[in-house]
């Protein structure tokens, strides 16, 4: 039997440990983590064999189990499915941070699988998770250049909180954050309209507690006997084929490296492929590529290191130019079409009702949204073909930044009671697709008549570092993307961050180049919104005609039962009548619901008058109801009624009731007095003497 080894450290108040030797002993490394009774185990396989493909075959699997928290899954098999949308989000932030801690050249089959075990909600998952990641990696013999620590920071009454509970509302900023002890790897998170400042003093906080991550894992390492990693054998050079290479396609790059235009600059990179085709054998056509993606990569960094000149032309602050519209499809509630250079985004908003909500049923999360965002990436937006009607991982992972970024600006349900649905259609994408998913979203709420708190516009920012030369660059395109250092994406006004997310693709990144990167971009952003506004500059004041109507009521909730009558009675012949849709709360809140005006005034009319409390010395028209020898019975609001005592129907004195009042009659009384039993005196007379 193996021996068991454990290492634990402390992180604000709460104990994390890390255990291994005892589960998943095939695997090239296992370990079990846990906070109190929050428990993940993380394992880690790697093949032998190198793969024959040209990039690092890393998956990671982020797997929820409902026994962890004492429940059988839903549906008809009462079993995990496929992931949710919240565990593929999970496994990207543990893929992100730990992807450039791989040394270049190491190609082989990579799988991480992590199981969360048990869970009573107190401590994210997915810190426990990135913590194992790192952990399972650094202790085997996987050739993994860590430790990496992961932390989940909030800001809440002014006080950073690390590792917070899932739900805090008092909460301003959320924020995952991982990094090595060198600097920060990877940052994840949306605000409330935080400063860069403040923003830039909460990663400074969560890398220095991040320390007793590294020491735990550094000693759990050394207690299992640090394993010798594996060697990485270096990348070989042909030295003549590069010659060859460089001789052949060095002009024609340096002219592709100067057009401006993405489909012209690939085309030129298609016929310098063609050319090399023509020069080299099968076996040595594969080679040939890789030297010239490596003189792509190094003479457009060089450009811009040394001659400040970016592919496009631009500064290195610069933006590229903008165009907006908004009102393209009459039929869709809202619609906003945001273009900056040659990504182009279509955002539509959808306004919904209760039924429109999106049912989240994943362990401790299960709630009903009112706002989502669904972000697509069809293969035309790049100029290839490819398969059509799922949603990758990079795809969920874009659209959830941007509707993080776009959910500060929304109204409060109760100001504005619609389910809210946003739909980014990428038409064209070279750089930053999910920053103008921010943009075209942001137009497109305006134009639905949203009423939004705010304006935000999000952008990407970049950055080129060899030794100690750098040049941070302002919206990147694509290229720039894959030869940079960095991705970093800001969304916001200048009253401050909605979300950000930073990927980092060398070991880490300094805080002073973080501090220029965020600068630069609210520069970056404030432009954007200006040419925004310049389309649309305020949200509508009618929302569409083919928006549903959507008025909220607050009624007495022991006045619920007679809204909803007996068996239902009352509240069908309302929705029957008026063609509304009704949904009450406990609370006493209604949500009235129509296609159309008309029915909408119709059904509230009906039940503020059911819910119409009876004012004392307020002059009702009431119904006679009943005759008695003593008076008349008067419905005055549905049903309640009061007395009409005979002494108070006239001035004149009145032999019998029925001599002058009869069942169906409409009199107009005041109401003289409510008891504390209920009791309603009314009067007649009283009313006529004031006429």
């Amino acid at each position: 039997m193996n021996k068991k080894y454990s290492s634990e450290c402390m992180i604000q108040g709460k104990k994390i440990k890390i255990e291994t030797g005892e589960l998943a002993k095939q695997a090239d490394a296992a370990v079990l983590v846990s906070c109190g009774d929050n428990k993940v185990l993380v394992t880690v396989v790697s093949s032998r064999d190198e793969s024959d493909q040209d990039f690092f075959p890393l998956t990671v699997d982020y797997q929820e189990k409902f026994y962890s928290i004492g429940r059988v899954p839903g549906g008809f098999l009462k079993r995990e499915g496929r992931p949710s949308h919240e565990s593929i989000l999970s496994a990207r932030l543990i893929d992100r941070p730990i992807r450039p801690c791989f040394p270049e050249g190491y190609l082989s089959d990579t799988q991480i699988v992590v199981m969360a075990l048990s869970s009573d909600g107190t401590f994210p998952l997915e810190v426990l998770s990135g913590i194992g990641t790192s952990s399972a990696l650094h202790m085997s013999d996987i050739p993994f250049q860590g430790p990496v620590g992961f932390l989940k920071l909030s800001l809440s009454k002014n006080q950073f909180v690390l590792n917070p509970k899932e739900e805090d509302n008092e909460s301003s900023m959320e924020l995952m954050v991982a990094g090595t002890s060198k600097g920060l790897l990877m940052v994840e998170g949306s605000a409330d309209f935080v400063s860069e400042s403040k923003v830039l003093s909460a990663l400074k906080f969560a890398h220095e507690s991040m320390k007793p991550l590294f020491e735990m894992q550094e000693d759990l390492r050394k207690k299992t006997g640090s394993l010798k990693k594996r060697e990485v054998k270096d990348v070989e050079t042909d030295s003549h084929l590069s010659k060859k290479v460089r001789e052949l396609v060095d002009s024609k790059l340096e002219i592709a490296l100067c057009e401006r235009e993405k489909i012209k600059r690939y085309r030129i990179y298609d016929e310098i492929k063609g050319e090399l085709k023509t020069h080299f054998e099968e076996l040595e056509l594969k080679k040939a590529f890789v030297e010239f993606e490596k003189m792509k990569y190094e003479k457009a960094r060089e450009k811009i290191l040394q001659e400040s000149q970016r592919i496009d032309g631009r500064k290195k602050d610069e933006v590229r130019s903008i165009d907006c519209k908004v009102d393209l499809l009459p039929r869709v509630h809202g619609s906003a079409l945001f273009t900056r250079g040659e990504t182009q985004v279509l955002g539509t908003v959808t306004l919904g009702t209760g039924d429109d909500e999106k049912i989240i049923d994943n362990l401790w999360n299960s709630h009903r949204k009112k706002f989502f965002l669904h972000y697509n990436f069809p293969p035309y937006c790049v100029g290839e073909t490819g398969r059509l009607g799922f949603q990758s991982r990079r795809e969920i992972g874009h659209g959830f930044l941007a509707e993080k970024a776009l959910k500060a600006v929304l109204p409060s349900h109760k100001d504005f009671p619609y389910t809210i649905r946003i739909v980014s259609e990428v038409l064209e994408s070279n750089g930053s697709s999910s920053m103008g998913s921010v943009c075209s979203g942001m137009m497109a709420l305006m134009a639905a008549g949203v009423p939004v708190k705010d304006q935000i516009a999000g952008i990407a920012m970049g950055l080129i570092k060899e030794k100690d030369e750098l040049v941070i660059l302002s919206d990147i395109l694509g290229d720039e993307d894959h030869l940079g250092d960095m991705d970093f994406k800001i969304a916001g006004s200048d009253k401050g961050i909605t979300a950000l997310q930073m990927d980092i693709k060398i070991d880490s990144i300094d805080f002073a180049t973080l501090e220029k990167a965020l600068q630069q971009a609210s520069k970056g952003c404030k432009y954007i919104l200006s040419e925004m506004k310049k389309t649309i500059s305020k949200p509508k004041e009618d929302l569409s005609t083919y928006a549903p109507r959507i008025e909220m009521l607050k009624i007495n909730p022991d006045k619920i039962r007679e809204v909803i009558g007996s068996g239902g009675k009352t509240i069908n012949s309302i929705t029957e009548e008026t063609g509304v849709k009704i949904d009450i709360e406990d609370d006493g809140t209604l949500f009235i619901s129509s296609p159309n005006l008309k029915g909408l005034k119709t059904a509230k009319k009906i039940i503020e008058g059911i819910c119409e409390e009876v004012e004392q010395g307020k002059i009702y028209e009431g119904l006679v109801t009943g005759i008695k020898e003593f008076g008349a019975f008067v419905e005055i609001l549905p049903k309640t009624s009061g007395l009409l005592h005979i002494s108070e129907i006239s001035e004149q004195r009145i032999g019998r009731v029925s001599d002058v009042l009869k069942e169906g009659d409409k009199v107009k009384v005041k109401v003289l007095n409510v008891e504390g039993n209920g009791r309603i005196r009314l009067s007649k007379k009283a009313v006529d003497k004031n006429r």
